[in-house]
């Protein structure tokens, strides 16, 4: 690897360098580099398209899995499906992501298709950062798509975030749960120029006592726009809470669109939705302390997303 792709393997990872130990799965412009499975984590490349199945035994515990995707070539547009096979009484973290460097004129990007079986009685933490760094002229295109089967009396926290250089990207997440299983999401997203974004999140609540609650933290900025739509249905004695914050500046542009069904008179569902800048009493504290302007709306964009 080159200086510029061991620094998105880095921050799309925290991978300073390929691990002497443990499971992962380093693919590098649409082929695989790096690979290590361990007695708990297997990871098999599929032999009908581009992607990989990860098994995740009965009974595995305080364990992880590292699937970063690298592109640093312009003009390269990556596909890949990977699926998630996971056992029963099971905690672990899997920590994925994606990095696109792109310097030229041509568009990048990398589309990763993901479904999550997860079985019963498991604690799953999915990490997942986008990062993209390169010319203004070129554009980093990144769609993932999730799935997600949550069994019962099992938990998946989702944690996402898109923290600059990403030219577009459309998000959707679809998950069904069923009875006592718990939905957590938290993303981050922060754009800037005229970056373009949309996330969606459809999440069927359909057994009882199932449970999610998603929050967005969004930050506009330059020209860029995003879009934020969630879809929950309650279908049966639930619970759902969605709540998306979002902060402008210049000539940024947010659209909030959080809605709720309720099929079953026992399904508790609230959303909240909340648009604004930078209060400028915020700004003129930090500045008290010595803080520039610039410095303070960056510490304050920093701790909102945080």
């Amino acid at each position: 690897m080159n200086e510029i792709e061991k620094r998105l393997l880095e921050e799309v990872s925290s991978l300073h360098e390929i691990p002497m130990s443990g499971a992962y799965n380093i693919r590098l412009n649409k082929k695989l580099y790096a690979r290590s499975v361990s007695e708990d984590i297997n990871i098999v490349s599929k032999k009908d398209k581009d992607g990989i199945d990860i098994f995740i035994k009965n009974g595995t515990k305080n364990k992880s899995v590292h699937l970063p995707v690298i592109v640093s070539f312009e003009g390269i547009k990556d596909k890949v499906y990977n699926d998630f096979y996971v056992g029963d009484d099971v905690d672990v973290l899997i920590v994925a992501g994606c990095g696109v460097s792109c310097g030229g004129n041509k568009t990048s990007g990398h589309n990763g298709i993901h479904t999550f079986h997860i079985g019963k009685n498991s604690k799953v933490r999915y990490v997942e950062k986008h990062v993209g760094i390169g010319g203004n002229k070129a554009k980093r295109v990144l769609d993932p798509v999730t799935e997600i089967f949550l069994g019962e009396n099992s938990t998946l926290t989702m944690e996402t975030s898109q923290l600059g250089g990403v030219t577009k990207s459309t998000r959707t997440t679809n998950a069904y749960l069923k009875s006592h299983a718990k939905l957590i999401i938290k993303e981050s997203l922060l754009t800037s120029e005229n970056d373009r974004v949309k996330t969606i999140f459809n999440v069927d609540l359909d057994e009882k006592d199932s449970k999610v609650e998603v929050t967005s933290r969004s930050v506009a900025r330059g020209k860029s726009k995003q879009e934020f739509i969630s879809n929950v249905v309650g279908k049966n004695r639930c619970f759902g809470h969605v709540e998306c914050d979002g902060i402008i500046s210049e000539e940024g542009e947010l659209a909030s669109t959080p809605k709720i069904v309720a099929k079953h008179t026992d399904a508790q569902l609230v959303h909240e939705a909340a648009i604004g800048k930078i209060g400028e009493g915020q700004i003129e504290k930090l500045m008290t302390l010595g803080l520039t302007k610039e410095e303070a709306e960056k510490e304050i964009i920093s701790g909102f997303l945080r």
